[in-house]
């Protein structure tokens, strides 16, 4: 099973990017708006937690998403829902008594998230937000968020090292099936430009819209 590779190096990736930074560099800005390095890092562990959680709760088949109709729901203009998200993971990130101590709790929740997983049977089902998966697709969805907010956390962190190519080509994958099949990859995008355009991280510059013609109005492809 190879889905359980790539969600490691992509919580591997984390952790190497956040294991050795100091309470201030943890309070560092990053690319979600209103977060700091400590309250994202405290996001993607509640979707470790929840991995944990699905991957623990088998269901029947067959599943009504996958990895890819997954992320349709996911779609921005839910303002007042991330909102108040937004507003949580803050506070619960501020309960803790020093940034650090949710570095602490993510290196213990990570390995056992991804441990579940490798130990998943592939040709299972599982259950998680009101959806049922295969467990491959679960995978492929954790790994892509994971890999997004790698590149979230980094904005202010020059020196942290990138995703690994294993776990981005997973996000690359979902993107690209999200993306019309009519529409072409603008040639100067590499898979780093592609993710953080892909969910609007960045803008589209007006060269990219004319590479994309009318699939330009299909971005961002998830919030």
């Amino acid at each position: 099973m190879t889905g359980h590779i790539a969600l490691a190096q992509a919580y591997d990736g984390i952790t190497r990017v956040v294991s050795d930074l100091s309470d201030a560099d943890l309070q560092r800005p990053t690319r979600c708006r209103g977060w700091l390095v400590a309250d994202l890092l405290l996001h993607v562990l509640v979707d470790a937690q929840r991995a944990l959680v699905a991957l623990a709760s088998p269901a029947e088949g067959p599943a009504d998403v996958d990895d890819v109709s997954y992320w349709r729901e996911f779609t921005p203009g839910r303002d007042d829902e991330a909102a108040a998200h937004a507003w949580w993971v803050r506070r619960s990130a501020a309960a803790f008594g020093r940034p650090s101590g949710v570095v602490r709790v993510w290196c213990d929740t990570a390995p056992a998230a991804v441990r579940a997983a490798g130990a998943a049977d592939p040709s299972g089902c599982v259950t998680t937000q009101g959806h049922v998966l295969r467990v491959p697709d679960l995978l492929a969805t954790l790994t892509t968020e994971a890999v997004v907010h790698h590149l979230d956390l980094v904005v202010d962190l020059p020196a942290a090292p990138p995703p690994g190519a294993a776990a981005v080509a997973v996000a690359v994958a979902t993107m690209d099936g999200l993306l019309s099949d009519d529409a072409v990859r603008p040639t100067g995008w590499d898979d780093r430009d592609y993710l953080l355009k892909a969910t609007g991280r960045v803008p589209l510059t007006e060269r990219d819209r004319r590479e994309l013609g009318e699939a330009a109005g299909w971005f961002p492809l998830l919030g």
